[in-house]
């Protein structure tokens, strides 16, 4: 199954020329402010990760997330470990997972044999969808074997998240740290959902599958809610600031989040060619000749996408 990403800067560079530091990235929807992480402490760098970090991590994000007490969370090399590891939950081997979104999930369901249909023993929503920022309701929630729910884009919208249905057998929701809070190369990752659940996927995992200053970043990170809060007003300026720049010119917004915007326009694969020749890089979709997806421009980098457009 063909698995099409955001990013690919360097093959950008090869086709329209300039330096990598020249390009603005806007191909994928992570937070172009990030948090500051600070000083690493040198034990995190010298040492394996320890049970004691592990906990300081689990409880920071238990805060964030308001965890019931009755749920597990457990950690991963980013949110794209745990999805690879989803199929081997369940012996049925039908999948039903909505498009257009995200495909990874597909892509692992596939490889692991699954059929993928419309009534399927496994369901798997992205919530909010990448890339139309959809939302599901309650109504996706029903007795199945695994229901997914895969909120890393979810921290702009949290009073949407469906966290609290993990207490029901079978559901997982999965986070992701590195969007919100613009730390993709950190490679942080986190599911929630009942303790046998979880159990179930650690046996699958390999030791130490989180790094010391991932353990220690993300817990400094996540128990700064003040930081999320200011975040959130910024990105929710910065995403209509960015409709009425793409509006102006022509486009209409489709949907989206506010770390990344969806827009219809008259021929996908035009606008890219004339932002890349500008050296902004875009994401453009194949099954879509008229969707383009930006993500936001650094405080700094706005000017560079209006002279490109």
């Amino acid at each position: 199954m063909a698995r099409d990403h955001g990013g690919g800067v360097d093959a950008a560079v090869a086709h329209w020329g300039g330096e990598r530091a020249d390009w603005l990235d806007l191909s994928t929807g992570i937070n172009p402010v990030p948090y500051p992480v600070g000083t690493i402490s040198d034990r995190a760098w010298t040492s394996l990760p320890d049970t004691g970090a592990v906990n300081r991590l689990k409880a920071a994000a238990r805060s964030f997330w308001q965890v019931p007490q009755e749920l597990d969370i457990l950690l991963a090399n980013g949110a794209s470990a745990l999805i690879a590891r989803m199929p081997q939950l369940t012996t049925h081997k039908t999948a039903y997972i909505p498009q257009p979104t995200y495909n990874e999930h597909a892509a692992a369901f596939d490889m692991a044999g699954y059929s993928l249909t419309s009534e399927g023993a496994v369901h798997v929503y992205v919530h909010p969808n990448n890339p139309d920022g959809r939302l599901w309701g309650p109504e996706i929630f029903e007795p199945r074997p695994l229901t997914i729910i895969d909120e890393s884009f979810g921290e702009v919208t949290p009073e949407a998240s469906h966290l609290g249905r993990a207490v029901h057998d079978g559901v997982l929701v999965l986070k992701s740290f590195g969007k919100f809070w613009g730390l993709a190369g950190l490679r942080l990752g986190f599911v929630i959902g009942k303790p046998d659940l979880l159990a179930r996927i650690a046996r699958l995992q390999e030791p130490w599958s989180v790094n010391g200053p991932a353990l220690e970043i993300g817990a400094r990170a996540l128990l700064d809610h003040a930081w999320a809060a200011q975040t959130r007003i910024r990105l929710a300026q910065d995403a209509a600031r960015l409709d009425a720049l793409m509006t102006a010119r022509g486009a209409t917004v489709v949907g989206g989040t506010t770390l990344f915007r969806l827009y219809q326009v008259d021929d996908a694969a035009a606008w890219q060619d004339r932002l890349a020749r500008g050296h902004v890089w875009s994401r453009i979709f194949p099954y879509s000749t008229t969707w383009l997806r930006l993500g936001l421009p650094a405080p700094d980098r706005w000017s560079q996408l209006e002279a490109a457009l």
